[in-house]
């Protein structure tokens, strides 16, 4: 097969497998916190083998990597104990997109992080994402579990937006698989004495499930992700990366029998209409990052 299409096929799958993740917040008996501290600990491990086998190392290049390493792991932490979160109070169709308002997120923080500015689009795309998330809030009170659930994953969404722009600027140096285990890393040391003795006490079938997604849904797209970077365009990668909440919402039908409603289906749509319009805008704006 053409290592384009391969490619293109592997990327599909690694963002399949991350949609999967969401399942697990429903599956999984236990809490967000321990289902994140249990996925990083088996993430650390797989990711960690991983580097070692394929001849990488451990060494940050500076002192100050040390610190950005921390900061990335930690917002991390908090990004993933939130995502879990979010599904466990609403539903993984709400938590899926509520999270994925991240891209525009995205966009209107980097002004601060970039020299670029704001333009109208941005704006414009901000508000489709506002009309749509409210289309989805059943109620504007805090006593609702879904929209504590979707207010949880929008705090999600920025804290993916924030970690994502400070690995760009300060640590994109370093390879994907090997980025990811520091952060990982971070994640266990950061949440280890905040874990219940339900993770410790967890019976065989809940490990299994733990390690299924520390390693089939966790560390193996990453693994992906790196490799189809090698033939993909950056824009392409960004594009299929879109298709994940549509994704993690088909299988919340077809495993869970969720039933989303059609408030939540056309919140979704203009969600994902606006992340994949900044996402092509975006490398419109810089075509350097599309090489």
């Amino acid at each position: 097969m053409d290592p384009v299409k391969k490619s293109l096929w592997s990327l599909h799958l690694a963002v399949i497998l991350l949609g999967a993740t969401a399942l697990f917040s429903r599956i999984i008996p236990l809490s967000a916190l321990d289902i994140t501290l249990g996925r990083a600990v088996i993430a650390f491990v797989v990711l960690a083998l991983l580097v070692k086998l394929t001849g990488g190392n451990f060494r940050l290049h500076r002192r100050r990597d040390v610190f950005v390493a921390l900061l990335l792991g930690l917002l991390m932490a908090v990004h993933w104990v939130t995502y879990f979160a979010a599904m466990q109070y609403s539903s993984v169709s709400v938590g899926m997109i509520a999270l994925f308002t991240f891209p525009v997120i995205t966009v209107l923080l980097e002004p601060f992080f970039e020299k670029i500015r704001l333009v109208w689009q941005d704006v414009a795309s901000a508000l489709v994402v506002l009309a749509g998330i409210a289309l989805i809030v059943p109620e504007p009170s805090l006593g609702n579990d879904v929209t504590l659930g979707i207010l949880v994953g929008v705090f999600s969404a920025l804290l993916y937006a924030l970690r994502n722009l400070i690995h760009r600027k300060y640590f994109s140096h370093y390879g994907g698989a090997q980025a990811m285990t520091y952060q990982t890393l971070v994640i266990v040391l950061c949440l280890a004495a905040f874990g219940s003795p339900a993770l410790l006490e967890a019976n065989t079938h809940t490990l299994g499930l733990l390690l299924v997604l520390g390693t089939i849904c966790t560390a193996a797209p990453h693994a992906l992700v790196a490799y189809t970077l090698i033939h993909l365009r950056a824009k392409t990668f960004s594009l299929v990366a879109c298709m994940q909440p549509l994704y993690g919402v088909l299988l919340a039908v077809l495993v869970l029998g969720e039933q989303p409603t059609w408030q939540t289906l056309v919140g979704g749509l203009l969600v994902i209409c606006a992340a994949m319009y900044e996402t092509v805008n975006a490398h419109k704006l810089h075509p350097k990052a599309d090489q």
